[in-house]
């Protein structure tokens, strides 16, 4: 069996699936890897792939695997137990690192591993899926259309069903100050306190801060030192804002986050087919100057898990073909603000001050061309 130089760890997960599937239809014959050999073998099967059992613990099997490869996709989480391992073993072995995580604090750990993967000519690329790639995608927009700018504020709409992974994510952060940058570096606020307006493209209404990766992925590609994002606020937000503020630590403690993480596993795997077909997702990126002027623009994706398959795909076809920077990344810094144009369906709108000036753009738009790999 002929597989390419690619491997999907976690790849009979929820978002692991969706990613084999962009893959094979692309044409790509990636080698499946987890834990879960008889669930490894079935989905396998179904797709003509290549498939290895190993634990991330094993680290000399899961090296030798690496060595097979040129690129990993870590689809498997949570990405705060998984994304060290697997990247650490990537670096050892010599291969491109590429994750679906949306985890701050993750993708902040990440870049302190830039400067060993420089020196191995390597590059590590967190947050390859909706979350970052379409935020910070578009945050590279609105700073490239307002040099200078000191803020930045990001709006997201449309994350209407989590898988259960995310859930999972989502308690161990439950009742944590939420993380924004002030003059390049982190501070927190208290959960509920920071909200704004955001225009999602029905009339403006209200957004609450959230931790999100883009508090950490914004700053290395845009240099604005000021970040904040915002959720749009729905019934269910808003009652997990209203228990963090209430509750506060207590959502820490060791037996509210068993109970918080057992109950994820009650919910639904993920959006059905048919939910993923229907729903969409906005992001709206604010920059501003300290004289008050703005950039704002738009921009309308496919449904996350959608989105998040066939943007990491997108990449690590780049990065097959050598379109690569060594280090630790961004994808809107090495592949551009038009990046996320080429997924099918998106669309983005400039919004100047007051509305004016109206302008959208296609996925017809003309990509970054191919660079090649860089030092």
């Amino acid at each position: 069996m002929t597989s390419d130089p690619l491997l999907v760890y976690g790849a009979t997960g929820y978002t692991g699936r969706l990613v084999v599937e962009r893959a094979t239809a692309r044409g790509l014959r990636p080698i499946l890897a987890g834990r879960s050999a008889a669930r490894l073998e079935a989905l396998a099967s179904s797709y003509g792939c290549e498939f290895a059992a190993v634990p991330l613990t094993d680290t000399a099997a899961l090296e030798r695997l690496l060595r097979r490869v040129r690129v990993a996709i870590l689809a498997a989480g949570p990405f705060s137990d998984t994304a060290i391992p697997m990247s650490s073993a990537c670096l050892r072995a010599g291969t491109h690192y590429l994750d679906l995580t949306g985890e701050c604090a993750v993708i902040e750990s990440l870049f302190t591993h830039s400067e060993a993967a420089r020196r191995r000519e390597c590059m590590l690329m967190p947050g390859c899926g909706f979350d970052v790639v379409a935020s910070d995608c578009l945050a590279a927009h609105v700073a490239r259309r307002l040099p200078g700018a000191s803020h930045l504020a990001l709006g997201l709409s449309g994350l209407v069903t989590p898988t259960r992974g995310s859930l999972r994510t989502i308690a161990e952060h439950a009742g944590l100050g939420v993380r924004v940058r002030r003059g390049g570096e982190f501070a927190y606020v208290p959960p509920g306190t920071l909200r704004r307006r955001f225009d999602y493209g029905r009339g403006t209404g209200w957004s609450d801060a959230v931790t999100w990766g883009d508090v950490a992925t914004a700053f290395h590609t845009t240099g604005i030192p000021n970040v904040e994002v915002y959720f749009e606020e729905t019934p269910t937000f808003s009652a997990m804002l209203i228990a963090g503020r209430t509750l506060g630590p207590l959502l820490q403690a060791p037996m509210a986050q068993t109970w918080l993480k057992a109950h994820a596993q009650l919910f639904p795997e993920g959006p059905t087919a048919t939910e993923r077909a229907v729903h969409s997702c906005v992001v709206v990126a604010e920059a501003r100057v300290d004289n008050g002027r703005t950039a704002v623009a738009r921009l309308r994706t496919p449904e996350a898990y959608t989105f998040s398959a066939h943007s990491v795909v997108a990449i690590a076809e780049r990065v097959m073909a050598g379109d690569v920077e060594f280090g630790c990344q961004t994808p809107g810094r090495v592949y551009g603000a038009d990046f996320a144009l080429g997924v099918d369906s998106v669309t983005r709108e400039d919004l100047d001050d007051g509305q004016r000036g109206r302008r959208r753009a296609h996925a017809t738009v003309s990509r970054a061309p191919h660079r090649a790999a860089r030092a």
